[in-house]
């Protein structure tokens, strides 16, 4: 979904609408590590790592989403091809 509102992100609508997708994507992923916590699938050590994990990817798509003229500044008949990247820095988690 993250590599679609890329492609989407022309149109600020459809941009938003895909992060927002993904972070609901998120959070149901939060929900089955809780199921699977529960069910002893998981121990609590394992299950707090990937809890933080998700936390923090819930994070950053939120603001994506807060952000998404940052990743919308272009007209909608931008041509991409021609666009020059600037220099960009390294993900982080937090």
């Amino acid at each position: 979904m993250i590599a679609e509102a890329w492609a989407r992100r022309r149109y600020k609508a459809a941009f938003v609408n895909k992060i927002d997708e993904a972070l609901g994507e998120a959070y149901e992923t939060q929900s089955w590590l809780d199921d699977a916590l529960d069910g002893a699938y998981l121990s609590k050590q394992d299950f707090d790592r990937l809890d933080d994990r998700y936390a923090a990817i819930g994070g950053m798509l939120s603001r994506m989403i807060d952000r998404a003229d940052d990743f919308c500044k272009y007209a909608p008949s931008t041509d991409y091809r021609s666009v020059t990247r600037e220099e960009e820095s390294p993900i982080t988690d937090h």
